[in-house]
This record gives C-alpha cells, sequence and structure tokens, in this order.
C-alpha cells in the first residue's frame, strides 16, 4: 500500500544543498556514459538507459496526507474482502485473481522520484473544499464514497477531472530505477516493446571494432557487417545534421561552419525570459537562406524540400531527438519527452484532453500511422466554398502523390491488431462500411508502441523522410532543444508592410538561458496549431483571426472486453493477441461520416492506449472495480468515434485552450458512440461499455435483445459535454487559418501571412475547416505545395541580387 511508503514525510523533504549534490552526482554518472561524436554533435546516447529526473515535492504535509489518501482509495488493498467480486456475478474470489488485484495495489511509492513527480501535478489541493484536503481524517468507506460523488460533482469539475485523469497516469505509467512498474505484470503488460528490447541489446553488444567505426566513418571486413547494423542504427538518420546545443559554443559554431553555415559569436547577457530579448545581444548570429520553426510534418517537408534544392536551412525545434536505439517505448518517460505538456494538456475546463508531439519530426514522430489523402469532399467545400483555388489545382494534386510517395503509403496488412480486428468483424457483421487504412509503414509493421516513437525506422514520419533529405543534402542542421522567442522583422523602403528577417531563440546553457540569432532570407513558422498562434502574436502580428477557428476533431470511446479462453484456438480474438500489440489504425467505417450529406459526421477507428492512458480515461466507481478493470486491460477493445467538427474554440498558448463542443458536433459523437457500441457487441464483446463517470456496464452475453437494446440508446445519448465523460484530442488544426483576404484569415494560399512579407506558416493551423481524418498526409502536401512558394520568392531574391 501507498501508505506505508509516505508517512516518513523527511523522505521527501530535500534541502537545496541535497537537490544539487543529487544533480552533480547523477551527471557525473552520467558522463562516463556519453558517446563524444566530435563535430557531429548529435543528441545524448545514454548507453545504460534512461536518464532519471529528480523531482522537488511542492506539496504541504497535510496535503501529501491527503494524496496519500485519495491514492489509497483509488487503489486499495482488497485480499479478502468482499469487494473482489465481480460485477457480473462470478465468482472472483479465487486465491489466483486475489493475488492479481493484491499486485495491483501494491503501488511501488518506495522513492521519492514517484511520489515527488505526482506531487508537481497536484499543486491545485489548495483550490479544493476544505472537505478535500482533510481526506486523510475520513474513513475508508467514506473516502471511497466521497470520491465517487465528487467525480459525479459538477462543482470543481476542473480539479477533480484533473486529478482522476493524472493521479491514475502516473499511477499505471511511471517506472521505477529499473524501468519497471508493479502494475503491469497483474495486467500482463510487458512495458516497453520486447522486441525492440532484444533489438537494442544486439546493437549495443556490437563488436567494439564496429562499434568504433560507425563512430569514425571508419570501413570494417564485410563480415562484420553481418549485425545489420549501421550507424544509422545507433545514432539515428539525422545524427550528422543535429547540432548539440550544450556543447561549447566555439564547437556549436565549428559544426555549423562545417555544414556551410557563416556563424559569429558575440558577447551577449544572459537573458531570464522573452522579455529581455530586446535588452540583450545574441551569443551567436548564424546566417542561412531559410529558418524553419518547427520539424513535424509541416516544418518537416518544407526543410526537405528547400535544402534539397540547394538553400541553407536551420530547422529549430523545441523538443529532443531521440534515436531509434535510444527510445524506451515506456509510456511514462515517452509521454514527458516526446508529448506537448508531457501529455497532460487539456482544454481550461479539463473537457478535453489534447494529445500532442514535440519532439525532431513533431506528431510524424509519436502517431499512430494512418495516412489518409485530403477527401474529395473536403478539398470541394476549400476550393468552392472557400475560394481556394489551391485545392483544385494541378500543383495539389502532385503534392498529394509527392508526399505518399515519400512516406511510402500503402494498405496491405500481413496481420491485423487486436482492436483493428474486433472493428472490421463488428462491421463485417452488421453491414456498416469498413476499410483498410493506408499507413506510412509496410505491411507487416505490426508495432503497438509507435505512439512512443518507431523503434525500427520503418514508419515513415519526417524523421525518415523529409528531414533525412535535408540532413543529406549537406545544406540543413537542426538544432533540437531550443526555444524560438520572436520572429524577427524590419521595414525596408518601398515596401507597404514589414519583411522577415530571422528568428531569436534561446536555450539552456549551464544552468543560463543563451540567446542566438538566425539571420534569413525567408522565416517558417510551424509549431502546430496550438503553438504557432502565441508565436506570431509574441513577434508583433495583430491579425485578429490569430488563435481563433480552433479545430479539435473530439473523441468518444467505447470498450468491449474479450475474455482468453481455457484453449486459446477458441479465444476470439487469438488468445494470444493483447490490446496493446499490433498496428495502431488499420481499419475505419464511415457509417456516421456525412451526416445529413453535409460532409459532417463522424469516423469510427481504434486508438493506441497504454495502461497510464487506459486506467486515467476509464471511469472510476470503486477500487475494486477499477482493479477488475484494470485486470482485463490486455483484452479490452477500444473503439472510438472522431468527429469533423463543425464547432471552434480559440487557442493562446497551450496551456491556454479554450474550447467547447458544439450541439451538432455533440450529436454525431453520439450517432457514432452508438455504432461504436454496437460493433463491439457484434464482434463478440462479453461485456460492454464507454468512459461516462458512472460507469455502466453491460454482459452482452447475460441480456435480452431489449435490455441489450436500451442500453445502447441510454449511454449513447448521454450528454458529451459536462465533464461527465472523457473527450480526447490528437489532431488540432485552424487556428491560423488560410483564407482569400486578411479580414477572414491569417496566411494567404501560398502560405504567406498577410502582415509580413517572407513569413510563411505551414502546419495544421492553416486549415480552413476541420478535416474529418488523420491531417498528416494533407499538412504535408500543403506544406510542400508552400516549399514551392518559398522557391519562388528566393528565385525572385537571387534574381534581384
Amino acid at each position: 500500500m501507498i501508505t506505508r511508503y509516505v508517512h516518513v514525510e523527511t523522505r521527501f523533504c530535500f534541502s537545496l544543498v541535497e537537490v544539487m549534490e543529487e544533480v552533480k552526482k547523477e551527471q557525473q554518472e552520467e558522463a562516463s556514459m556519453v558517446i563524444d561524436l566530435g563535430s557531429v554533435d548529435t543528441q545524448r546516447l545514454f548507453v545504460g538507459g534512461e536518464k532519471q529526473y529528480l523531482y522537488v515535492n511542492s506539496l504541504s504535509s497535510r496535503e501529501m496526507e491527503s494524496l496519500t489518501a485519495i491514492c489509497d482509495t483509488l487503489f486499495p488493498s482488497v485480499y479478502g474482502s468482499n469487494m473482489m467480486a465481480a460485477d457480473d456475478g462470478s465468482d472472483n474470489t479465487s486465491k489466483e485473481v486475489a493475488d492479481k488485484i493484491d499486485t495491483v495495489c501494491a503501488v511501488y511509492m518506495d522513492r521519492h522520484l514517484h511520489i515527488v513527480w505526482i506531487g508537481q501535478h497536484f499543486t491545485f489541493f489548495s483550490l479544493l473544499p476544505e472537505i478535500f484536503s482533510n481526506f486523510s481524517k475520513q474513513k475508508g468507506a467514506d473516502i471511497a464514497f466521497l470520491v465517487y460523488q465528487l467525480f459525479l460533482s459538477p462543482q470543481d469539475a476542473l480539479q477533480i477531472h484533473q486529478a482522476r485523469h493524472t493521479t491514475r497516469f502516473f499511477l499505471s505509467g511511471i517506472v521505477d530505477e529499473k524501468n519497471e512498474n508493479l502494475t503491469w505484470k497483474a495486467i500482463g503488460y510487458p512495458g516497453p516493446d520486447p522486441a525492440a528490447l532484444k533489438r537494442q541489446a544486439q546493437t549495443y553488444r556490437l563488436p567494439t571494432k564496429l562499434y568504433t567505426s560507425l563512430i569514425n566513418d571508419v570501413d570494417v571486413d564485410e563480415h562484420e557487417h553481418e549485425h545489420g547494423c549501421k550507424e544509422e542504427h545507433l545514432f539515428g538518420p539525422l545524427y550528422r545534421g543535429l547540432i548539440n546545443l550544450n556543447l561549447p559554443r566555439d564547437r556549436v559554431a565549428d559544426s555549423l561552419r562545417q555544414i556551410g553555415f557563416p556563424v559569429s559569436i558575440r558577447r551577449g547577457n544572459n537573458i531570464n525570459s522573452s522579455r529581455d530579448f530586446s535588452s540583450s545581444n545574441p551569443r551567436l548570429v548564424i546566417k542561412c537562406d531559410v529558418v524553419v520553426v518547427g520539424s513535424g510534418s509541416g516544418g518537416g517537408v518544407v526543410a526537405g524540400v528547400l535544402a534539397k534544392a540547394g538553400y541553407k536551412v536551420v530547422v529549430l525545434e523545441k523538443g529532443n531527438y531521440f534515436a531509434r536505439n535510444n527510445l524506451s517505448l515506456l509510456e511514462g518517460p515517452s509521454m514527458d519527452q516526446m508529448y506537448l505538456g508531457g501529455g497532460m494538456l487539456a482544454s481550461d475546463d479539463m473537457g478535453v484532453i489534447v494529445l500532442a508531439g514535440s519532439t525532431v519530426g513533431g506528431g510524424s514522430t509519436i502517431n499512430w500511422s494512418a495516412s489518409i489523402k485530403t477527401p474529395q469532399h473536403v478539398i470541394n467545400e476549400w476550393s468552392g466554398s472557400y475560394d481556394l483555388e489551391l485545392f483544385d489545382s494541378k500543383l495539389y494534386k502532385e503534392a498529394l502523390d509527392a508526399v505518399c510517395e515519400k512516406m511510402g503509403v500503402q494498405s496491405d496488412i500481413d496481420e491485423e491488431s487486436f482492436n483493428n480486428a474486433v472493428l472490421r468483424r463488428g462491421c463485417e457483421e452488421l453491414g456498416y462500411p469498413v476499410s483498410t487504412i493506408p499507413r506510412n509503414s509496410g505491411p507487416d509493421h505490426y508495432c503497438g508502441w509507435c505512439c512512443f516513437g518507431c523503434k525500427d525506422g520503418r514508419k515513415k514520419g519526417t524523421c525518415e523522410t523529409w528531414l533525412k533529405d535535408l540532413v543529406d543534402s549537406g545544406n540543413g542542421a537542426i538544432l533540437p532543444g531550443c526555444e524560438a522567442i520572436k520572429v524577427l522583422h524590419e521595414r525596408k523602403k518601398g515596401k507597404d508592410r514589414r519583411t522577415a528577417s530571422g528568428v531569436a531563440f534561446g536555450f539552456e546553457y549551464n544552468g543560463m538561458k543563451d540567446l542566438c540569432v538566425v539571420e534569413s532570407k525567408v522565416t517558417v513558422v510551424a509549431c502546430g496549431a496550438l503553438s504557432t498562434p502565441a508565436f506570431l502574436k509574441a513577434s508583433g502580428l495583430k491579425n485578429a483571426n490569430i488563435g481563433k477557428h480552433l479545430h479539435l476533431h473530439p473523441v468518444t470511446m467505447a470498450w468491449g472486453y474479450f475474455p482468453e479462453s481455457p484453449n486459446s484456438a477458441t479465444a476470439w480474438p487469438e488468445g494470444q493477441k493483447k490490446s496493446y500489440e499490433g498496428g495502431i489504425m488499420t481499419a475505419m467505417s464511415t457509417v456516421v461520416a456525412n451526416a445529413n450529406k453535409s460532409g459532417y459526421g463522424a469516423v469510427i477507428q481504434t486508438p493506441a492506449l497504454h495502461p497510464g492512458m487506459f486506467s486515467g480515461l476509464i471511469p472510476w466507481v470503486s477500487g475494486a472495480d477499477m482493479k477488475r478493470r484494470m485486470c482485463r486491460f490486455s483484452r479490452t477493445a477500444h473503439v472510438f468515434a472522431l468527429a469533423r467538427d463543425r464547432g471552434s474554440g480559440t487557442v493562446s498558448s497551450p496551456s491556454s485552450i479554450n474550447y467547447r463542443m458544439d450541439a451538432e458536433d455533440e450529436k454525431n459523437l453520439q450517432k457514432g458512440l452508438e455504432k461504436t457500441l454496437r460493433i463491439l457487441a457484434a464482434a463478440g464483446a462479453e461485456e460492454i461499455g464507454t468512459h461516462h463517470s458512472t460507469g455502466k456496464s453491460l454482459n452482452v452475453k447475460a441480456v435480452s435483445y431489449r435490455e441489450f437494446e436500451r442500453f445502447v440508446k441510454e449511454e449513447s445519448a448521454r450528454p458529451l459535454r459536462d465533464l461527465t465523460g472523457q473527450i480526447c484530442s490528437a489532431h488540432q488544426m485552424g487556428s491560423c487559418k488560410m483564407g482569400v483576404n486578411p479580414k477572414e484569415s491569417v496566411v494567404k494560399q501560398t502560405g504567406e501571412t498577410w502582415e509580413v512579407e517572407g513569413l510563411f506558416v505551414a502546419d495544421t493551423s492553416v486549415f480552413p475547416t476541420a478535416l474529418g481524418v488523420n491531417p498528416m498526409v494533407t499538412v504535408q502536401a500543403i506544406a510542400y505545395c508552400t516549399a514551392q512558394s518559398v522557391l519562388q520568392l528566393l528565385s525572385r531574391k537571387r534574381t534581384h541580387h
């Protein structure tokens, strides 16, 4: 139990001296494991495993006691208790099941790292009612009842909703020093992909001669290549173009000069925030043709096209780079390292949980492989209703084909995963339309961990395609781990608007923030629909549409439990299949995708859910019920409905998203939810349910047709806008929309902003409306077209000079 670990408060109270000593010790230990690649300057590659971070506990003793009581309530010890009886009436009091459930409750909060990590996300305790901060004084049964009532109460909904999601996510997602979580064994989850771990181990055991040769570009005997390991397997395909800003400035400058960038080192003051920018002199000034802010599906394409055309391109990326063999494939650390806000972003009212990539390659690095071309009805709407001729042009058709070819998009599948097999069979049984989703990976790519990066590079995100073109051209450099502060622009003679001249960015060096400037002929912003608006505003742009018209593709899910059979040959899906394995998205139904022939509705697909996210989304009714659901994790299929939303919101920054679902969008999602419940039942689920906070479920095998119909209609008709269910979003778009005039849009059809010449936007923020399907192909196609516009501008500038 958690309580037996956290009552000794001194274990979590560290002085600043102790913290600094611990950090210094860790840094010294890591120094011996860092591979210094000299002028190559890649990211640090930790051969011995993942870097551990030290978090400082911000909770008072009273708040810590409350947190302890809440955690013990969410995951209580139920061994030997009558709470262990399953809701379906079956006898689950066997010793075997009891041991499994007791293992789940033995959450290993025995190190300060885990408790204070959670503590960082619970600073809102002081905002809750007095009774909430006195949980530790309540009796067990009273606490459980109180927690359940609070989860259902509209009062303090934001904090309660955050507590429910965050507590359970971290309890199931965080790992100890061995990269393990004790809940995993009980729920049948292996942690990181076993196949990837085996491959990494083989790579690290390479003969010294081969390993050294890969670092130093020395040829080795042919027989030593039988290990099938090239240099990019160790350091990733981008390692020659990555610039490590943690190195001394002289080495950073030398690395950039080797690629062909003029660099000057100046004396300057450290800055504490972006407000200090104007009064500070940059430490480094880098000159190039184009600077691109962001390396995802938009920025990556523009950077690759321009560099391949012979122009010098600098890519600035806020996130870090993780080579294939440096991917942990651990849910908690991966979310923290590769997702914006550590995967904990949400709208202001907590109504929508938002997932967005924040790593080199952006969303293309952590997405689910779906590669769907812009639907024809969307092209018709954008070109017809919005007068955007681009989308009905020969160029856009060529762009769609070019990006799909670059990513190797195809629709064959060697083997379908648990979730997708359920979706396909359910649709076929009911006569619903079901199609195969094109993917940017091969037919044999059976990987459920791609949401944490692709272990073998066979998923063709921008790191494996456009950014590789950038690096291979010898004309590009990628600077990870830096934060763009503002676009620089100036008024030139004879111009009626300002002209972009580069970007100022900051990065941490020796505990201080350094300021650098990239001077460029053209500037491309591709920070994503959540971050681009704030960046443009910080750069002085005043267009009233910046940050408006945000679409989120809201998602709601249903689940179905498919028990394992004693004879796996009779289980469906096959007994060896688990919910977290296999291709994440291969099947899709459009049965409610075109409501009233409007072009708006909901598509039905499957998600990637690992234990942390799974436990954070499912409803909490009681500790015993929670554990029963968790023990069924590996055989619980999820199917979701994703709405092409007419309604929209606003975004000021990733931490300030104002979004309330439109009533029509809610109806479309409810129609989709009804279909998902029917699909799960038709596929053979024993039990079905939704994520509504009441936690109702139905044993399909034990009820009449009338009872089944009543359950499906009641559960799918529940409101989706009142925080009683969980809405998610993995697609964000439209916050700097494209249009034909500055009164209604932020950028032209060329991607250039109306306000500043030479300043382009190339990400999903330029979408005129919501798309309705995964946006990767569409944003890449638009970025490809934008890159052609940039090429024309650069050509004119070259001619004039």
